[in-house]
């Protein structure tokens, strides 16, 4: 729990933001998760998993034993700082209209941020868990854990694609369409 302290930090940033209503310091809380979001998802989907394909499995093992516990605190804390820090920017912009084209990407955003969270939760974070507990059995089935990374860096792919739809779309928020 030590080793995952600094969670601390983009939650109070979050917390200080909302709570003195600093647009400014909403706004880099967001796009500074944001980075570090797609950043991992990034490093994970292409650099780590190939690597993962040409190391021995007992190089494996140790890193994700490693790898898993801190990914679920760090995930979880930049996704979960990330999507509140754009809502309450959203909300202090006045994004939240039925006012077309406007009404359309914000609903585009808010259905790849449910697609992205009911990944998240129903797929990498149980997934996360599984290797984790597997890696701590004195005979871990190798060939399940190697099944399941698998499927995460495929999920992981996924969300990288979905974030760069993200971006593309607060880019023109951003530069006001």
């Amino acid at each position: 729990m030590r080793a995952n302290l600094w969670i601390a930090i983009p939650i109070g940033a979050l917390l200080v933001a909302i709570s003195t209503g600093n647009f400014l310091l909403m706004n880099y809380v967001h796009v500074f998760t944001a980075t570090m979001w797609t950043g991992t998802d990034i490093f994970m989907g292409f650099i780590l998993g190939p690597i993962f394909r040409h190391v021995s499995i007992q190089t494996r093992k140790e890193i994700i034993s490693w790898l898993m516990p801190k990914m679920i605190f760090y995930m979880s804390t930049v996704t979960a700082v990330t999507s509140t820090a754009g809502y309450y920017l959203a909300a202090k912009m006045g994004l939240f209209t039925y006012n077309t084209p406007m009404f359309y990407w914000i609903s585009a955003v808010v259905i790849i941020v449910v697609i992205m969270t009911v990944q998240g939760l129903g797929i990498l974070l149980p997934t996360n868990l599984r290797i984790y507990f597997e890696l701590r059995k004195s005979g871990p089935n190798l060939e399940k854990i190697q099944k399941w990374t698998r499927m995460y860096l495929k999920v992981v792919v996924s969300q990288v694609a979905l974030q760069i739809i993200i971006i593309f779309i607060m880019a023109n928020f951003a530069t006001g369409f």
